[in-house]
């Protein structure tokens, strides 16, 4: 398997350690995936301004759109460039700031007990085969360590917040996705 993790983090992927994280509440297991999207600014791919959203380090003078996000507190676990390049911003074990007011299945406060992957673009668009191939990879590798996310338990951004996100969008292609992670599973197995 490409992806494995090591104390929280994962082997292989680029690292940019967050402030934006804390401690998950004692006894709460791992069981959610939140697949998200992202762009900065809207539209634009490549550069560092993601990781310098992350880091709490943005330039708000940068961009007049970044005006609007200056001193919001936010992060991921990880990040999937367009390329396939896998970014990390928190450890696994740690709780990331991402899902924001939210619910699962009944279960509220879904940064307690869930993983947040960000695919970098926009909930308008459609995703590369790089990022397919890596988000399959990365959950693959995440299930094995955390086996209460099962497939019923990996869902969107836009799922957990529905009256107020709308990500990773309809250009995402949840059966393609579900049809790769299913493949390299059973070679896992």
């Amino acid at each position: 398997m490409k992806y494995q993790l090591e104390s929280g983090w994962l082997a292989g992927a680029r690292r940019v350690p967050s402030p934006h994280c804390d401690q998950r509440p004692a006894d709460t297991p791992i069981e959610l995936l939140v697949i998200h999207c992202i762009s900065l600014p809207p539209g634009q791919y490549g550069g560092s301004h993601i990781d310098d959203f992350f880091s709490g380090a943005l330039d708000v003078d940068a961009d007049p759109y970044f005006e609007g996000i200056a001193g919001l507190r936010v992060s991921a676990h990880l990040l999937i460039d367009r390329h396939g390049r896998v970014t990390q911003y928190v450890p696994l074990d740690k709780r990331a700031w991402h899902a924001g007011q939210s619910s699962f299945c009944g279960r509220s406060d879904c940064n307690d007990f869930s993983v947040g992957i960000e695919l970098e673009g926009l909930d308008s668009d459609s995703y590369t085969d790089a990022q397919y191939q890596a988000l399959a990879e990365v959950t693959a590798a995440i299930m094995l360590a955390y086996p209460g996310i099962t497939s019923d338990n990996i869902t969107g951004h836009s799922d957990i917040a529905p009256d107020r996100k709308l990500d990773p969008g309809p250009g995402f292609d949840w059966g393609r996705y579900h049809t790769e992670l299913s493949a390299l599973l059973s070679d896992t197995a």
